[in-house]
């Protein structure tokens, strides 16, 4: 599949068949995982954990007593760079047929942050269970699902713009970033709020967040950060399956925004 396809069929999982995780399986994915860079080139520390031997849990998952978890150092961009580097890792999960779902809030963290050894300067942002999809979802996943409209996503004028966001950008205008536009239009985000706003100008494509209230977290991140650094990873990954070469930076040009909308980042696309 190409990753546009990754992007299209992959889906939040959290029912499992309660099969056991392949040793290959999870070998592939945690090799995948040390190897997934991000553009901020903050390395991110990876263990797959046993849900049974550190008392984790959460109560959205069944089927499964396998997850996957990240730490890295909190320095500026650690969020955007950990959803960069697990979105990776979540996309090779789909293509070798491992079912993921992106755990912020509804999880055992003190458990989780003693099995991964989380130290004051580091954050563990997130965790997503590992196993093999059950071919029918609970009642409390389809009524989650259904909750979030997780099978939604705004319209592409309401989240990308030409220019200025004042100027929405039309599909048929998007030219070759037409599929990456689509892609970021498809990530996911917490509580499926798509928080990304891409401000098109020439060559350039600056990244911005629509911040909504509550997703600050006790010692202080932006959550929404993370839904940042997914859709990052998609716009890239589908530029570079293109052979279309692409630079991030962090230089804010100094468009006006939208209300509670801040900088975060930009691609320079190369000729």
């Amino acid at each position: 599949m190409t990753a546009l396809d990754l992007i299209r069929s992959r889906r939040s999982v959290r029912t499992f068949d309660g099969n056991e995780l392949s040793r290959e399986d999870s070998e592939k994915l945690l090799k995948c995982a040390e190897s997934a860079e991000n553009p901020y080139s903050i390395p991110v520390s990876w263990s797959i954990l046993d849900a049974k031997k550190h008392d984790l849990n959460s109560p959205v998952i069944t089927g499964t007593d396998v997850f996957i978890a990240g730490k890295l150092k909190r320095v500026p961009h650690a969020a955007e760079a950990f959803g960069f580097s697990f979105e990776k890792v979540v996309l090779y999960a789909r293509s070798i047929g491992i079912g993921t779902t992106w755990i912020g809030g509804t999880m055992k963290r003190t458990a989780f942050e003693k099995a991964m050894e989380v130290s004051g300067d580091e954050i563990m942002p997130c965790v997503s269970p590992l196993g093999y999809p059950a071919k029918k979802m609970s009642l409390r996943e389809t009524m989650m699902r259904k909750g979030i409209r997780a099978d939604s996503r705004r319209d592409f004028e309401e989240l990308f713009f030409d220019g200025s966001f004042d100027k929405p950008l039309k599909k048929e205008a998007s030219g070759k970033l037409s599929d990456a536009l689509e892609a970021v239009r498809l990530a996911p985000s917490a509580v499926n709020k798509q928080p990304w706003r891409l401000v098109i100008c020439k060559d350039a494509v600056h990244f911005y967040e629509q911040s909504s209230p509550g997703y600050i977290s006790k010692d202080g991140w932006d959550m929404q950060k993370i839904d940042m650094g997914i859709a990052l990873c998609h716009f890239d990954a589908v530029l570079a399956e293109a052979g279309i070469k692409c630079v991030l930076e962090v230089n804010d040009p100094g468009i006006g925004v939208l209300k509670d909308t801040s900088y975060i980042a930009t691609y320079k696309i190369q000729a």
